[in-house]
């Protein structure tokens, strides 16, 4: 019935408020890497399930402190800056760009360099338990196609876009897309390439137009990349409404905001993610939400370049907007969406209650603007995965098994009776990537700590 099956105590968003426990149920694994039942004690089955599956050898069992999560969904990495990460961070965005961003990514010409880095990347996020990313590369289009490969390789769901940067006038001479044709040429082939890779990829992996934002763009790539998704049905990505430089440049280039320049040219879909989005109107959420396009947002990225917190309650909340966490590598220094969930809470505080503590408290801030440790764990797992379309980011029938199995003995628990949801807070709040004993992707085991501990055999 069942490849194999997992009996442990997991955690998994029920919406974008409540979590559930899943306390010492089995989960049943198909043969296509999907969680096929979810049987609780209390059923019928239970006993003989775990009775089957472990004279087969086909059960693991987790021991005592560890817990299930789902696996992290990144909706917003820049491949090629991890080797830059932690770099420069001090710097305005314009400045960050032109003195080491562009520079760097220009290496990646280099399909050795590229090689070096992505695949360093890939297995870094992994272990931190990002189990699917959603990646810009450069605007080469053979080591953009070499990062999906390493993703397929090494067993993360990825989705991967060859950046398309082609103004003349906007982008330096050293890193650009030589003319519009070829830009759009070159992305049209990187669709075909990376469309054939996934059929090759048990997790998937998947092509993305990818304009860096319009800024870079001219008028007739950004009309023809929004052709491409559509003749495709792929996903789409950019930044949006970004700082208050980018947010400025768009204003005056189009007289309107990001939002709405993007979607004349068919670039706000129900698969496009717009990463940032600190600066959105009113009108501009509507439109997402009619749309179906999903933001990404990167609270610890903001808290450098963004100049604006993203009023995530109000697009959870308000207008409904599907939302997800990106780490912004490496406009965010971190690979860890962990630390990505603290500063989302954290940043969502500091917008409900203001920083000008010479301005009186009623105006300080703006209310009802924080949100909760549930909702900003949802970001990283369910919110992801609605916002790619995927079934994926919970612990659900037919979706998919990706997981990270966490340790929490190093976490200040003292009380065998201490309650879930307050082991769960912990776990969100202290756990540390080494504590990340085991990653699934598609059921299949893609990141081990256990040296001692008799594998499952699957």
């Amino acid at each position: 019935m069942f490849k194999f099956v997992v009996k442990g105590t997991a955690f998994s968003s029920i919406d974008s408020k409540n979590v559930k426990v899943l306390e010492n149920s089995l989960f049943g694994i198909t043969e296509t890497g999907k969680i096929g039942a979810i049987i609780s004690p209390e059923e019928k089955n239970y006993e003989a399930i775990i009775q089957e599956y472990s004279e087969k050898n086909k059960l693991q069992e987790l021991p005592q402190g560890q817990y299930i999560l789902p696996g992290f969904i990144d909706l917003h990495v820049h491949a090629p800056q991890w080797a830059q990460a932690g770099t420069a961070l001090d710097l305005p965005l314009y400045e960050w760009l032109n003195t080491y961003t562009f520079p760097l990514e220009a290496k990646f010409s280099d399909e050795h360099f590229a090689e070096n880095v992505y695949s360093d990347l890939v297995s870094q996020l992994i272990k931190n338990g990002t189990t699917t990313a959603l990646y810009f590369a450069t605007v080469h289009r053979q080591s953009s196609l070499r990062l999906a490969e390493i993703c397929s390789e090494k067993g993360q769901r990825g989705l991967v876009g060859k950046v398309v940067m082609d103004d003349q006038e906007q982008n330096p001479d050293y890193y650009r897309d030589a003319t519009t044709d070829e830009a759009l040429a070159e992305t049209e082939l990187f669709i075909q390439e990376v469309l054939k890779l996934n059929k090759e990829t048990p997790q998937g992996v998947y092509p993305v137009v990818t304009p860096r934002f319009i800024p870079s763009c001219t008028d007739d790539s950004l009309k023809g990349l929004g052709a491409l998704a559509a003749k495709y049905d792929v996903h789409i990505q950019s930044h949006c409404s970004e700082s208050d430089w980018a947010h400025e440049f768009v204003q005056e280039r189009f007289g309107k905001n990001d939002a709405f320049a993007l979607n004349d040219f068919g670039l706000l879909t129900e698969k496009a993610i717009m990463a940032h989005c600190g600066f959105l109107s009113d009108e501009d959420m509507e439109l997402f939400a009619e749309k179906g396009t999903a933001v990404a947002h990167c609270p610890i990225s903001n808290a450098y370049f963004g100049n604006a917190v993203t009023p995530i309650a109000k697009l959870l909340n308000e207008y409904q907007v599907e939302t997800g966490l990106g780490s912004d590598i490496s406009g965010g220094f971190s690979p860890s969406l962990f630390d990505n969930i603290r500063q989302a809470v954290i940043s969502s505080r500091m917008l409900a209650d203001g920083v000008d503590k010479d301005c009186c408290s009623e105006k300080r801030g703006i209310s009802g603007s924080s949100i909760t440790l549930n909702e900003a764990f949802y970001l990283a797992t369910a919110g992801g995965g609605e916002s790619l379309s995927l079934p994926i980011g919970k612990l659900a029938v037919d979706y998919a098994w990706d997981v990270q199995i966490v340790d929490s003995k190093k976490l200040p628990i003292f009380s065998e009776s201490e309650p879930l949801m307050e082991i769960f807070q912990k776990i969100l709040y202290l756990l540390r990537p080494e504590d990340i004993t085991e990653v699934w992707v598609q059921g299949r085991k893609v990141h081990d700590n256990n040296t001692k501990e008799q594998e499952v055999q699957v």
